[in-house]
């Protein structure tokens, strides 16, 4: 005889295996079909300066909760700022820092490896790290 407890574990069972048969199909058929579509993750109303890589390592939005992404005329200054720092890089995002700095741009230099160029309150470079910050 079947208790409650089993009969509901049997339907949960049940029901993953249709919904999973329902999308493998779909996903089947899009396969077959190539009318897929991919939708880019959101980025907030911020895109990323232009000649960022769209795929940067962190992408265009900041990876820490408790930093922002820098705006208007402070993004340009930094930018600029970051680019003079790193001759040749590619700036993947600016933000502000919770770390030992006000602000910090994460860069892809011109050999392809990442720093990070750290700034003070006044929008000073105060030093390039090698990778994405400690």
């Amino acid at each position: 005889m079947f208790n409650s407890t089993k009969a509901r574990a049997a339907a949960l069972l049940a029901a993953g295996a249709v919904g999973g048969g329902v999308l493998a199909g779909t996903l089947s058929a899009t396969a077959a079909t190539g009318t897929g579509t991919t939708t880019a993750p959101s980025t907030s109303g911020y895109s990323a300066p232009a000649g960022a890589p769209a795929g940067g390592p962190g992408g265009a939005q900041p990876v820490r909760g408790d930093e922002k992404l820098v705006t208007g005329g402070d993004l340009t200054t930094l930018k600029a700022a970051a680019l003079k720092a790193v001759p040749g890089g590619t700036v993947i995002r600016v933000e502000t820092d919770s770390g030992d700095a006000t602000y910090e741009a994460h860069m892809t230099k011109a050999d392809g490896s990442l720093v990070t160029v750290k700034f003070d309150k006044s929008l000073a470079v105060t030093s390039v790290e090698d990778g994405m910050g400690k």
